[in-house]
């Protein structure tokens, strides 16, 4: 006979929530292109990439960061969703061989080497401009959905993860990167994303600021939590897990968290920050807070 003590089963209920929020989102991006006078190649190349898989972790952080504020998580799926859309232009533009040159993405041919680089560019640029198509369709008070929308933008531009990449260029081969310029470049690079699917989800359904600060302060912990364990990752995991190369990073020069610190400093430091996103939400209960502590959890379980 099976028993399950109240914390598995509620472990068990946050994980089917995770799911469900999930499949809503695949379900939607599986359709959200069908409509649009897309060329067929063009349209080929941005499905190839936005299919392909994935956690789904920002578009479900936004999505339940709304429904924490108040919204139906259905009102602001295209929002949500939309993220995904950005994320993923993110993905292609990075592969190209003018920035990380990588072949493989997800276990598949990354989407240059699927449809060329001039194809590429184009998908990546196609999602970008639509993901903002998408998030005006969010049914919620016009006003709110511009502030939402202005969050995604600043996070995704010159000031969020267009300048982490940049810096992420120019500092890759360099030997003078210290901890506090990689935590810099991370918090751009990766974190600011994931600190908009937060705040934007807010923004969607609350002019809480006291909501607004605590998960702001939520997504930027998960962020670095997030990035340190990727770079872990690409050190100790193997090919098929990681959907590409292994120790990419360490062979193009990259400096990250393991190479400055060590694998198992990382580790601890990937879980203080994890433990520290969880705090944040300290003075909020429910559903929806019990599943942003999972997924605060769930980021870093990979490296346990």
């Amino acid at each position: 006979m099976v028993t399950h003590t109240s914390s598995s089963i509620a472990t068990i209920a946050l994980k089917e929530l995770f799911s469900a929020r999930c499949k809503s989102i695949d379900a939607y991006l599986g359709t959200c292109l069908q409509t649009k006078n897309i060329p067929d190649k063009l349209r080929q190349a941005m499905e190839y990439s936005l299919l392909a898989g994935g956690k789904r972790l920002r578009p479900v952080l936004c999505l339940t960061a709304a429904s924490l504020a108040g919204c139906q998580p259905d009102a602001v799926l295209p929002f949500a969703a939309a993220i995904e859309l950005i994320h993923t232009y993110s993905l292609i533009h990075d592969d190209l061989p003018a920035m990380d040159n990588d072949d493989l993405r997800r276990g598949k041919p990354s989407n240059h080497k699927a449809f060329g680089e001039a194809t590429a560019l184009l998908a990546g640029d196609a999602l970008l401009t639509e993901a903002f198509c998408l998030m005006t369709e969010a049914r919620v008070e016009p006003g709110k959905c511009l502030l939402a929308l202005r969050e995604i933008a600043t996070a995704a531009g010159p000031e969020g993860m267009c300048a982490g990449q940049e810096l992420d260029m120019e500092w890759t081969g360099t030997r003078d990167v210290q901890l506090k310029d990689l935590q810099h470049l991370h918090r751009l690079k990766t974190g600011a994303l994931l600190r908009a699917s937060c705040t934007s989800g807010v923004l969607l359904g609350s002019d809480d600021r006291n909501l607004y600060g605590a998960l702001s302060q939520y997504g930027a912990e998960l962020g670095i939590a997030f990035q340190i364990v990727d770079d872990i990752l690409d050190e100790v995991a193997d090919p098929e897990t990681l959907g590409k190369p292994v120790h990419s990073d360490r062979d193009n020069g990259k400096t990250t968290y393991p190479l400055l610190c060590g694998l198992e400093e990382s580790r601890v430091q990937a879980h203080n920050h994890s433990q520290a996103a969880q705090k944040a939400l300290q003075d909020y209960t429910g559903e929806d807070q019990a599943l942003l502590v999972y997924l605060a959890q769930y980021v870093v379980e990979r490296v346990k």
